[in-house]
């Protein structure tokens, strides 16, 4: 309808900032750990190293390359697919390209960075889980949709895999009696990974820039 629109920049270095909370809350069994000390206990769980271990990365692009540089810091295996990988920049990351099916099947933390759409919907369903490793973690910051949520609940349910972080659901604001919030090796997050001062400050200070653009008829940051 010819209507012009105008976005603000974001930053993407938060998301992937996220990722790391969830990876290492859920290795280090931080959620039981912070409430047990406010319940007076010490050293009631064993945690796990990342070194060494093999992180997939579902889509590598910015956020998904910066998720691989750290786990490089920290010395773990990385692997990487999606539909459109780029060769050139897994092998400047040093990343592993593999097949979805191996990626799923080898993977210690699987960690999910793609852009979400009808190709991506549902590319975690109960097929997937009954080939990943029962020690194996699965981190979502993207998108609720690329994991059936159902299918997700049956596989910690019933101890396919280890746990899961997210950050994203199906539904948000997540329902109150939504099951995800019952499983203890279920890190949850209420969509944290954009909101942050600094983006905060872009997205209000872009958005009356855009409004005085428009009023001055020279709309800028259109989107086509």
């Amino acid at each position: 309808k010819n209507i012009t629109v105008c976005g603000t920049d974001i930053n993407s270095n938060p998301a992937a900032e996220i990722t790391w909370a969830l990876i290492l809350g859920l290795l280090r069994n931080m959620k039981v750990e912070v409430d047990n000390m406010f319940q007076g206990y010490w050293q009631t769980t064993i945690g796990m190293e990342l070194k060494g271990k093999m992180l997939g990365i579902i889509g590598l692009g910015k956020i998904g390359s910066q998720v691989a540089r750290v786990a490089k810091a920290f010395g773990m295996e990385v692997s990487a697919w999606s539909e459109n990988l780029n060769l050139s920049k897994a092998n400047e990351l040093g990343v592993l390209p593999m097949s979805k099916d191996d990626l799923i099947k080898s993977s210690d933390i699987i960690s999910i960075h793609v852009v979400f759409g009808d190709r991506y919907k549902n590319l975690f369903t109960s097929k997937e889980f009954e080939m990943m490793k029962k020690s194996s973690f699965l981190i979502n910051t993207s998108r609720g949709k690329i994991i059936n949520e159902s299918d997700l609940i049956d596989a910690l349910d019933k101890e396919k895999i280890s746990g899961v972080g997210l950050d994203v659901y199906d539904k948000e604001p997540l329902p109150q009696d939504h099951k995800l919030r019952f499983f203890p090796n279920a890190l949850l997050l209420p969509h944290l990974g954009y909101v942050t001062v600094e983006n905060y400050s872009k997205f209000y200070n872009q958005m009356i820039e855009n409004l005085l653009s428009c009023l001055d008829n020279k709309p800028q940051r259109v989107l086509s």
